[in-house]
């Protein structure tokens, strides 16, 4: 399987000799469940894209450090991809800014959350499961850095995984569509280095908690699965 990711956004030059860059990070994580996986990266921010929407078998929207409300030409370029993609049913995955996005374009709503921001190891429960969740879990762990959440839902949304934090963590829209508000890409040293680096920022409460929570650890290697699983399925 060829997999386009569509890459919106780039690791600060100072942490990418230790934790690698974006889509080094998919690699890493994505190869574990399908060594054979094949990656076609655009950097959506420089203007490209595939020539045409087959140009993959499915794609992937990374997350950024920009927000999907952002007035910025190459988001709008993305969100009429987006559209492209969903009308030809292609399967597409969401992480982070790709959830968000693709909940925006399809109407719903994206705020900077009052709850502030969700950095270090997040906590969710499952609310369905679906056939190709393989193995099944009731709740899973997940690193998330992010500030902006979806709020309302577009009318084909099936929440998946939610928390108190954040209700509308994990979706699917329709057979083709699968999003995560977390990071099954980054490490724990990369949370934390970005928890760090941010902890003016933050405040006191949320850096000390983001920085505790990565005592646990992340399903990562599970998420992973359950997205490989949902493409091929």
């Amino acid at each position: 399987m060829n997999l386009g990711l569509l890459q919106c956004d780039e690791v600060q030059e100072k942490f990418a000799p230790v934790h690698g860059r974006y889509p080094d990070m998919f690699a890493r994580l994505l190869k574990k469940a399908d060594p054979s996986l094949e990656f076609v990266v655009y950097d959506v921010r420089q203007g490209e894209l595939p020539i045409t929407i087959d140009t993959c078998d499915a794609y992937l929207i990374t997350g950024s450090r920009h927000g999907v409300n952002d007035d910025l030409p190459w988001i709008r370029v993305l969100e009429d991809f987006v559209l492209q993609l969903n009308n030809a049913a292609k399967k597409v995955i969401g992480i982070c800014f790709g959830h968000q996005l693709i909940a925006k374009v399809l109407g719903g709503e994206v705020i900077k959350s009052p709850k502030s921001w969700g950095v270090g190891m997040s906590q969710n429960k499952m609310t369905q499961q679906k056939p190709w969740m393989i193995p099944q879990r009731d709740n899973f762990k997940l690193l998330v850095s992010h500030q902006d959440q979806v709020v309302t839902l577009p009318p084909n949304a099936q929440i998946l995984a939610g928390s108190d934090f954040c209700p509308f963590y994990m979706l699917q829209f329709g057979d083709n569509l699968f999003t995560i508000q977390g990071h099954p890409e980054f490490t724990k040293a990369y949370s934390q280095a970005l928890i760090e680096d941010r902890e003016r920022i933050l405040g006191k409460e949320c850096y000390e908690q983001g920085l505790k929570s990565l005592q646990q650890d992340a399903d990562d290697e599970l998420i992973a699965q359950w997205i490989i699983n949902f493409l091929r399925g």
